[in-house]
């Protein structure tokens, strides 16, 4: 056996440990929402039959589409797959609630009426209390096997802020819910601005209320903040370290390949960030150890596609993931393997064991379009696949 097979038979051990213990978290994750229109870009038609067409694979082709009209004009035809619930909030909320954690979800992720969006009633029914405290916005999701391009529209989830979620659920009722998580998310800082609010607001209710869990776990994730100026990415980082020092709270922050090589960028540290194999672990493992050191945070943890490296006060790490070169479905893939190293650090797995845990929650969503059972997760580590690459 593989030390890396190895890691990750231990990773589903420690699972069904605290299965049988019934140490299963709980967990409050806001607070965007989003409709994800998943589609594919058509390169040519075999037939006027809507699904008989030959999708542009790379994300390069299709930019290479796009520059070809440049001067000129160009039509280019999207088949959209469906629409499904998204925003990095629901993605991570929906995939704890699927390992069995008992998620209360407050976000944009209602109908305008007081209830739940109709897209979002899958997801519901999945968390033990789902709050809706404003409308979702929408993304057109353009799926290559290379990746993906995520065009958002905001306004909607610009309005949700501390303020209006503390009005919306009750101070009283939020100050419980803090008070109660064992695992607190709180994701898409780069599109919604009153993330910070957040950030601050629960601080302060930890720090007057801290509740039954003498060690928090909060999970920040910055989704893509290339548009983000500097300075807004140096105050975040700022108020994040104000988190960490809350006494009980421990900040863990999820970076993918491109937010990684921005932090490195913003904070000034030496080197850079590798973009791919063969020496990517090596790289990530000590661009990790770097912005944990600059940020003062209990743990960093970069997950490119091939696998992902985590940095704390006691060392650094890296996994080789399960990546496959024909997803059935990559928007929400990231946000999978947050949930899965978050659900596997509050049940306090080693480190490795966490990147695994995250990985295989990742890996088996993207081929199977939909989040995995606890059951599905220990038997996709017990059976991990290598990389198509490898």
């Amino acid at each position: 056996m593989t030390e890396r097979q190895a890691i990750a038979d231990s990773a589903a051990s420690g699972i069904e440990r605290a299965v049988r213990e019934h140490r299963l978290p709980t967990v409050l994750v806001g607070f965007d929402g989003f409709i994800d229109s998943i589609v594919k870009m058509v390169d040519y038609r075999r037939s006027m039959k809507v699904e008989d067409f030959e999708p542009l694979r790379t994300i390069s082709a299709f930019a290479q589409r796009c520059a070809a009209a440049a001067g000129k004009s160009a039509n280019i035809e999207r088949v959209t797959l469906q629409d499904r619930f998204g925003g990095n909030g629901p993605l991570m909320a929906g995939a704890l609630a699927g390992l069995g954690a008992g998620v209360t979800f407050v976000g944009a992720v209602g109908d305008g009426a007081g209830a739940v969006h109709p897209v979002f009633a899958p997801f519901a029914s999945r968390c033990a209390t789902c709050i809706p405290v404003g409308v979702p916005s929408h993304t057109l999701c353009l799926e290559f096997d290379d990746g993906k391009l995520m065009f958002n529209d905001t306004a909607n989830v610009q309005a949700v802020t501390w303020e209006r979620v503390a009005g919306s659920v009750g101070h009283d009722a939020l100050r419980a819910m803090v008070a109660q998580a064992s695992l607190i998310g709180v994701v898409n800082w780069s599109l919604l601005g009153g993330v910070e609010g957040m950030w601050e607001g629960l601080r302060q209710i930890l720090v007057t209320r801290p509740g039954p869990h003498a060690d928090r776990r909060v999970f920040i994730d910055l989704s893509d903040p290339a548009k983000r100026l500097d300075e807004d990415i140096t105050r975040a980082m700022q108020l994040l370290r104000r988190l960490e020092d809350t006494p009980g709270v421990s900040v863990t922050l999820g970076l993918n390949l491109s937010e990684a090589q921005r932090m490195v960028k913003v904070l000034g540290l030496p080197g850079g960030v590798p973009r791919g194999a063969p020496h990517a672990g090596e790289g990530l493992v000590a661009a990790a150890s770097g912005i944990r050191g600059a940020l003062s945070l209990d743990t960093v943890v970069i997950h490119p596609r091939e696998g992902a490296a985590a940095a704390n006060s006691e060392g650094s790490w890296w996994f080789e993931g399960p990546f496959t070169d024909s997803p059935n479905l990559s928007t929400g893939a990231g946000d999978h393997f947050n949930a899965g190293f978050a659900f596997a650090q509050v049940l306090n797995l080693s480190p490795p064991e966490c990147l695994a845990a995250g990985c295989a929650v990742s890996g088996a969503y993207v081929r199977d379009a939909n989040s995995p059972t606890l059951e599905r997760l220990c038997g996709f580590l017990r059976n991990l696949p290598l990389s198509d690459r490898s």
